[in-house]
């Protein structure tokens, strides 16, 4: 229940190629499904990204995380374009916010959308439902290491994996609380405890632990690379999957393809404890390649919107959308290349207006 006539103060980054495209899209979407609801979306625009770094030297301004500190939420379109290293779009935006903010969980929902047709024969949506609880602020990510011997015949890499008892009790339990909440009630936790016998063994110990305060939930644990032949081959099998950084990062992916496109797949960084904004995001890049064609997906950025309003309590709001792009999906008149139509960008945002009731 929202209070009368609340603001919500809502960064936006749409950055690079189609975030620029898809995150108007997604905004026109969230005004529309917030009316009646006695609150006020208030929306600022900040220019970081690619674009930036090539006319400033740096992704966003010195003072960016300051400013965006003082925001509801952060609303990101995509980050990346070519004449930019990856590592430093990654490594001076994304992170820095994710870690800043303390933004522990990333939470990626997998599902087949009715009328869409995925690559797994047969599927239908009740199959595949799934979604990802990822550690979000360090596991392999974490940033340490480096390189020595540059360019010589003897350069070597290393790059370390930090995992605290603090980080994994911390995800685990967002994952069990929110498989509790799930009619499912399974969690699946993925591992490579057999490899990898330091962090991924600390990782299954703590997991056991914090499954002993949840009794209503059945869980068990996967090693990641049989958790992704399982995606594929027993997608009902699964409900709540719980990962590291990395681990999550690749199942994510993997479970948008399986629902038929990384157009569709919103992504959400948030901080539990709600001491900072948490930022929404689609998962799909900024894809260049398709970048001012007016033909990237809009659903993917949409979704991210409505799981930002969920997590800003307006979560009526958010139901709305999901209604409306699970409507527009299943008539199947309006749909983007990607999902094997002719639609525009904005075909398919208007589309989705139109159909929230």
């Amino acid at each position: 229940m929202t209070a009368a006539n609340s603001t919500y103060r809502i960064a936006v980054i749409a950055g690079d190629g189609i975030g620029r495209e898809v995150i108007p899209a997604g905004i026109d979407v969230l005004r529309h499904a917030v009316r009646g609801e006695h609150c006020t979306l208030e929306f600022t625009e900040f220019p970081w990204g690619c674009d930036y770094y090539l006319q400033t030297g740096t992704m966003m301004s010195a003072d960016a995380l300051d400013r965006l500190q003082d925001f509801d939420a952060i609303y990101l379109g995509a980050v990346g374009a070519p004449g930019v290293p990856d590592h430093v779009s990654v490594w001076e935006l994304i992170l820095p916010i994710r870690q800043r903010f303390d933004q522990y969980v990333n939470l990626r929902p997998m599902r087949l959308l009715p009328g869409v047709d995925g690559p797994l024969a047969g599927r239908k949506p009740h199959e595949i439902d799934m979604i990802c609880v990822r550690e979000n602020s360090e596991g392999e990510y974490a940033g340490l290491g480096g390189r020595a011997f540059v360019g010589t015949p003897h350069e070597v890499a290393e790059q370390t994996g930090i995992f605290t008892r603090r980080g994994v009790d911390r995800i685990a339990e967002y994952a069990f609380a929110l498989a509790e909440r799930r009619p499912r009630r399974l969690l699946a936790s993925a591992t490579k405890s057999n490899a990898l016998q330091h962090s991924m063994v600390l990782w299954d110990d703590a997991v056991e632990v914090i499954a002993k305060n949840h009794p209503a939930v059945e869980w068990r644990k996967y090693h990641v690379d049989a958790l992704a032949a399982r995606m594929v081959t027993h997608p009902e099998t699964l409900d709540v999957i719980v990962a590291s950084n990395l681990f999550g990062d690749i199942l994510s992916d993997l479970g948008a393809a399986i629902t038929g496109s990384l157009g569709i797949a919103p992504g959400a960084n948030i901080n539990p404890e709600r001491r900072y904004p948490s930022m929404f995001e689609p998962i799909h890049g900024s894809a260049p390649d398709i970048a001012g064609q007016g033909m990237a997906n809009p659903i993917g950025a949409v979704w991210a919107g409505a799981l930002m309003l969920d997590h800003l309590g307006l979560t009526a709001a958010h139901d709305r959308i999901i209604d409306a792009i699970t409507r527009v999906m299943t008539e199947g008149a309006v749909r983007t290349p990607d999902l094997g139509g002719r639609s525009t960008t904005q075909d398919l945002g208007s589309a989705i207006v139109d159909a929230i009731v």
